[in-house]
């Protein structure tokens, strides 16, 4: 069977598909067959004959060869095979084989590269198993390389040539990349399937209950009712649907009310109350709270056969880190949780356990994706001696490296006055020069050690260097005089301290003063806990999707522990500047 494909140098989607001529034309040549042979059969076969029967035989060997996974002896024996000395169907061939080694050692560029041959024009006039071939080894190198819509509009195009399972392994990977596309700006697309794909995706990272969300999807299938993803749901999507929208009736909130962590506990609790509060004057009916005191446990499970016996639903806490290093540790839980701090990583956590906290390895993380966006590529770091700056440092660099950002060293800041000489080491000061591959400087510190740094900075003839930021250095609550030391500084900073005009800010406010300076990211924490609670099943049936909270912008990763997305400020004359955000495709 022959079908026309559009010539995959093209961006956009243009017409129907249309059938052509049932037999390639004179000078198209054949395809190589599959002889029932081994990969040294045909090489012997082949020899050191130039013909096209000999071409073929490489052809074919290095295919087979690659099919058994032997990428480096494929790739040897396609490097016998002239491209030149091939027809317009062989190099096609070729070149298809060629991008799909490429990719199977990561390097999409090479893939592409290969993809863009001339030859590719006439990829229409071959049978369609080739096409589909070709096409999903394009779609395959644009995805690695980063380009999820272009990706997405290859599959999108393919699809009506796909049947059965391998039909419905594209539509997942269809959804898989407009899912990831960024929320906003929506992308435009002339293609009607396309454009249904990508308004799915907006409805499906739709803010809001359970019910609203499943509504939205309800709304989407009944505008399009043609549409492929209609006809079957992503399964994704199918599991939302399914789960139960039964309300969530009552939570138990299990927070120490004395000891060490008392204040942070009523900071907690007062947030998590208020916004239970905002949500009965709002005309909601929200989950009945009960409260049990953590630092009176004995036992954790007599705690869960209470809990069960009270009703509870879903348990909010506790706080203290062992008993969540504890809760972690289980092979299951009798009811979910979510737990207002962190276990150990490496440990492997029970399915019913929710991991959220004001984790100083997200502002790292949202440092060095800021950072990226900005066009930066080159990092130093300045943070604290200590474990908690070793974990700020691992995070931060883990991920700046992943994106590909190239990191030159790290300094650990104690003593104010070390910081000269270490500001001086790092930047390899020599004289009345500095070294110029720095493109900014990372900095965890407390508000004491960054007001150094600016001075420090100029001192050191890096005055111009950026700094970014983690809001360790902003306590909500400094002088005109003292923002000053801190000017030209970039940090990251919870919705809660950068908008003292949110409404349940301002209540919060009123009543306990303390919420306005740093105490506030608790009281926020509080917020989001309960502004979560209904919400964790869909971040965890789709992963893509968020929660606006006032603690940051907030989505749930593969380890079921909720990651935040910080907003970002920069001080200037003394004043605090909420930045523009920015996006990362």
């Amino acid at each position: 069977m022959i079908a026309c494909l559009r010539p995959l140098s093209a961006l956009c989607l243009a017409g129907l598909l249309v059938a052509c001529s049932s037999s390639p034309s004179s000078n198209l040549g054949e395809l190589p067959r599959t002889p029932q042979a081994s990969v040294e059969q045909m090489l012997q076969k082949a020899g050191t004959s130039q013909s096209e029967d000999a071409q073929l035989l490489r052809l074919s060997a290095a295919d087979l060869a690659a099919k058994q996974g032997n990428t480096e002896r494929a790739e040897s024996i396609l490097k016998q095979v002239d491209l030149q000395l091939l027809k317009p169907a062989q190099q096609i061939y070729a070149s298809t084989l060629k991008a799909e080694l490429a990719l199977a050692r990561n390097d999409a560029k090479a893939a592409l590269q290969a993809l863009a041959h001339p030859s590719l024009d006439r990829l229409g006039e071959l049978p369609v198993e080739q096409q589909i071939r070709t096409q999903l080894a394009r779609a395959n190198a644009l995805e690695k390389d980063g380009q999820l819509l272009a990706a997405a509009r290859e599959r999108v195009f393919i699809a009506p040539l796909l049947s059965g399972d391998e039909a419905q392994r594209n539509q997942e990977h269809i959804w898989s990349l407009v899912s990831n596309l960024p929320a906003e700006p929506a992308p435009v697309a002339d293609d009607a399937d396309l454009a249904g794909w990508l308004s799915l995706a907006q409805v499906a990272k739709t803010v809001g209950t359970l019910k609203q969300q499943q509504d939205a999807i309800d709304n989407w299938l009944a505008q399009h009712p043609n549409h492929p993803a209609a006809q079957q749901l992503p399964k994704a999507l199918a599991d939302l649907r399914a789960l139960s929208s039964k309300p969530l009736e009552k939570i138990a909130l299990l927070l120490p009310q004395e000891g060490q962590l008392a204040s942070v506990s009523r900071a907690l609790r007062d947030g998590f109350l208020a916004a239970h509060y905002q949500a009965q004057q709002a005309g909601e009916q929200p989950p009945q709270i009960q409260l049990y005191d953590s630092a009176r446990l004995t036992s954790l499970d007599d705690f869960y056969r209470q809990a069960k016996a009270d009703g509870v639903q879903l348990v909010i806490g506790p706080l203290e880190k062992n008993l969540v290093t504890q809760l972690g540790s289980r092979a299951e839980l009798p009811i979910t949780t979510l737990a207002l701090n962190y276990a150990d990583p490496s440990a492997k956590s029970p399915a019913q356990l929710f991991q959220f906290g004001l984790a100083a390895e997200d502002e790292a993380r949202e440092v060095a994706r800021r950072a990226w966006a900005d066009g930066k590529r080159s990092a130093v770091a300045l943070v604290p001696k200590g474990d908690w700056g070793d974990r700020v440092l691992d995070a931060f660099r883990q991920s700046w490296q992943a994106a590909g950002g190239n990191f030159l060293g790290a300094e650990h800041i104690d003593q104010p006055v070390d910081m000269a000489g270490q500001v001086a080491l790092l930047l390899q000061v020599n004289g009345t020069s500095r070294r110029q591959d720095v493109d900014f400087i990372f900095l965890a510190a407390t508000p004491q050690q960054a007001q150094q740094i600016k001075p420090t900075l100029a001192y050191q003839y890096a005055g111009d260097v950026p700094v970014y930021a983690t809001s360790h250095l902003f306590s909500g609550s400094m002088s005109a005089a003292q923002y000053r030391d801190l000017d030209g500084i970039r940090f990251c900073e919870t919705p809660w301290l950068l908008n003292a005009d949110d409404p349940l800010r301002q209540q919060v406010d009123s009543q306990w003063p303390q919420a306005g300076g740093s105490m506030g990211r608790l009281y926020a924490m509080g917020v989001d806990a309960f502004r979560l609670a209904p919400r964790l099943d869909q971040l965890k049936t789709l992963p893509d999707s968020r929660v606006e909270g006032l603690s940051g912008n907030l989505s749930l990763n593969s380890a079921q522990r909720v990651e935040r997305q910080l907003p970002w400020a920069q001080f200037s004359n003394g004043q605090v500047q909420r930045l523009p955000e920015t996006n990362i495709e």
